[in-house]
């Protein structure tokens, strides 16, 4: 993917644990810029959070609102939108965004372990039992990379902090806060 000639909107894809929200909140705080997470607003609109969603309904019905919920954000200006990590499974997201004007997507890479070993540290970790599967988590991954690696860009979180990931981001699209704000 090409970088648009007027940047309006930020789109971070990646695995679980790559740091998509975090990295997001900080970027958009940086750039004067929204934050939105596509997982936070399929909760809003659906009432439930992701697990109950996924429990409740499975995870064709979560995509399904996935997708509506990317269709519905993803075009809005001056916004930093976080993917969930399946959002580009479906080939009509990964259309949908490759004809948005203005968006750049960027993919936050990290080796799986990495990856693996952020979501267990994190508070709700047992809110995700796909991690208790490896192999399948394994297949996930490298079935998933192909259409991360469409992306504008790529960046190595391992061995970084979110703010040195934000830098490199803003480095990369040769965005300063300051002269940005307009755009």
């Amino acid at each position: 993917m090409a970088l648009p000639r007027e940047l309006r909107t930020v789109i971070l894809t990646g695995f679980m644990g790559a740091g998509k929200s975090t990295v997001g909140a900080l970027l958009a705080q940086g750039l004067g810029w929204e934050f939105l997470d596509a997982d936070a607003a399929v909760e809003a609109r659906a009432g439930k959070t992701v697990a109950t969603i996924f429990a409740q309904e499975g995870e064709a019905a979560f995509r399904g609102l996935e997708a509506e919920a990317i269709r519905n954000h993803a075009q809005r200006e001056r916004l930093v939108f976080a993917l969930g990590g399946g959002a580009l499974e479906a080939e009509s997201t990964r259309e949908f965004l490759a004809g948005l004007n203005g968006a750049a997507v960027i993919f936050l890479d990290a080796p799986l372990e990495v990856l693996v070993a952020r979501c267990l540290a994190q508070p709700h970790a047992a809110d995700r039992p796909v991690l208790a599967d490896r192999e399948g988590l394994q297949r996930r991954f490298e079935a998933r990379l192909p259409h991360y690696r469409r992306a504008y860009l790529t960046v190595s979180t391992s061995g970084l902090t979110p703010q040195q990931v934000v830098d490199e981001i803003l480095e990369a699209l040769e965005l300063r806060p300051e002269g940005n704000r307009t755009r």
